[in-house]
């Protein structure tokens, strides 16, 4: 029996950054939106959690276009972000770097001018190619036209095959015969997990090309993008309500959604829902059988990009200097090859970044390490659940894997940082199950639907569903990222704003 009806114009499942700024736009319009949040903390991957006085991000580590005039900034500017969120811009010189195992180091510099100088000195009789690479990101980001504020569809992206199918691994070996060059240049793919005979050049580009235009830290944790945004909703007379785990739907007699259902028989009605968690787990709450068949095995089918194992170190006070820069270090010599990983070798791949703290510029109080890791490895765990509104134990052997991985990384670490070791408090790891049952995707992937450039109209999702008034957005609709996310919680929202007027707004913000 249903308890506790509400309406609203929009009942928007999942607060991670596309359903909150979903809300904001709706609610700016003078719409009366509800946000509903199975777990205790908003946020998705901008969700943080704290361990001996430390605060570690889950997922959000470093947020490109945020210099001024870029388009991320101005995007902030719009949700009235800018002037509340704490930034650090990161180094100019070295934002990235790719590291191998010989020790040699390759920096990306902000600034297409500083990228490609920093590549010359590495590469100087490679600069026609490095040119070319630089020519090409923005050539392609130029035909996207909300990563421009451009309201206007000037070119037809998501229609454009030569576009969608050009791997990214394939166009850097056609600019350069150099080897080590071509891995530099795809250095960064761990950031979203490429594959290399799959990975698009546009995925590639859009997210490298956003770095390179202002690269910037959250100092303290990037749960204050979620948590101003929230208020900002509140303040407009919208809610965002946690505990609410949406399990079911109910229809009209028309076939369209009148209200979704809590698991603790709650019902929120509305004109139109917006569902921000993965697709197929919103087939399963809407129900298989009012989408059509061919629609629900398409998107139940599709790959999603390989799960993650973050290391999350405490640091003794003031014992470890801040990294104002990403590490991406490859003891491989093919950076696609993290994939496929030997577990007695583990972790060849891995990402290290010191979050910044308001106490201190020149001291880091944790790192972060994550790595490839297939949801396979967590086989005797899968039935198991862990989260603050589903408490549960995974028991003694899921501790006893997680210490020998952690141990793994450590030694891995002392490579780079001999002394390490004598500078940790504490240690703490998140597996592809905290992130499936924190997340809500079912195999802990990080980054969600895998763009394959081999099966692109396949890995195309519309924000659109067969359902009149349910609408989807996140990152498996468009590209993962906070820029991603942000595109395309404005492309759901075009359905029922006004389309240049909300980009007029953008861009005066």
């Amino acid at each position: 029996m249903s308890i506790n009806t509400n309406e609203y114009d929009f009942v928007i499942i999942g607060s991670g950054l596309g359903g909150l700024e979903c809300a904001y736009i709706l609610a700016s319009e003078g719409h009366k939106v509800a946000v509903l949040e199975k777990n205790h903390q908003i946020g998705g991957t901008l969700q943080v959690f704290s361990r001996d006085k430390c605060i570690f991000d889950t997922g959000v580590h470093y947020i490109g276009s945020l210099d001024e005039g870029e388009n991320l900034h101005q995007y902030f500017k719009y949700f009235g972000l800018i002037d509340k969120i704490k930034m650090r811009r990161m180094d100019d010189q070295r934002f990235d770097v790719i590291r191998f195992s010989d020790g040699e180091e390759y920096w990306f510099g902000q600034g297409y001018d500083n990228f490609k100088a920093q590549l010359y000195s590495k590469f100087p009789e490679e600069k026609a190619g490095i040119d070319a690479f630089c020519d090409k990101m923005q050539e392609i980001c130029d035909k996207f036209p909300l990563y421009n504020l451009e309201a206007e569809i000037t070119h037809e992206y998501f229609r454009d095959q030569e576009l969608l199918e050009q791997k990214a691994s394939d166009f850097i070996a056609s600019i350069t015969d150099n080897v080590r060059l071509q891995n530099v240049l795809a250095g960064n793919n761990l950031i979203y997990a490429g594959v290399k005979d799959k990975t698009p050049l546009y995925v590639h580009a859009l997210i490298l090309n956003s770095y390179i235009c202002g690269s910037y830290r959250l100092v303290d944790g990037g749960s204050q993008v979620a948590i101003h945004l929230s208020k900002s909703i509140r303040k407009m007379g919208g809610k965002v309500l946690k505990h609410k785990n949406v399990v079911s739907a109910n229809y009209h007699d028309d076939g369209t959604v009148k209200e979704v259902v809590t698991d603790e028989g709650e019902v929120f009605a509305a004109k139109y829902f917006i569902s921000n968690v993965h697709p197929a787990a919103t087939i399963d709450i809407f129900g298989e059988e009012r989408f059509l068949k061919v629609y629900s095995r398409r998107v139940k089918s599709l790959e999603n990009t390989i799960a993650s194992f973050t290391t999350h170190l405490a640091f003794h006070k003031d014992s470890f200097k801040y990294l104002n820069y990403n590490i991406y270090q490859y003891d491989i010599d093919d950076v696609w090859g993290g994939i496929d990983y030997d577990e007695e070798t583990w972790p060849q791949v891995y990402f290290i970044s010191t979050p910044p703290i308001s106490s201190s510029e020149e001291y880091a109080d944790s790192m972060s390490i994550m790595m490839y890791m297939d949801i396979s490895e967590m086989g005797p765990w899968m039935e198991s659940h862990n989260t603050s509104s589903r408490k549960g134990e995974r028991g003694a052997d899921y501790e006893a894997f997680k210490r020998e991985k952690e141990e793994a990384v450590i030694n891995k670490l002392e490579k780079l940082f001999p002394d390490i070791r004598s500078k940790i408090k504490s240690v703490h790891s998140s597996t592809p199950l905290t992130f499936r049952d924190y997340i809500g995707s079912y195999d802990g992937s990080m980054y969600g639907i895998l763009k394959d450039s081999n099966a692109s109209l396949k890995t195309h999702i519309n924000p659109r569903t067969k359902i009149r008034n349910l609408y989807l957005t996140g990152q498996n609709v468009g590209l993962h990222g906070i820029l991603g996310v942000t595109v395309t919680s404005f492309v759901t929202c075009f359905d029922f704003v006004d389309r240049k007027s909300i980009i007029e707004k953008v861009k005066n913000a």
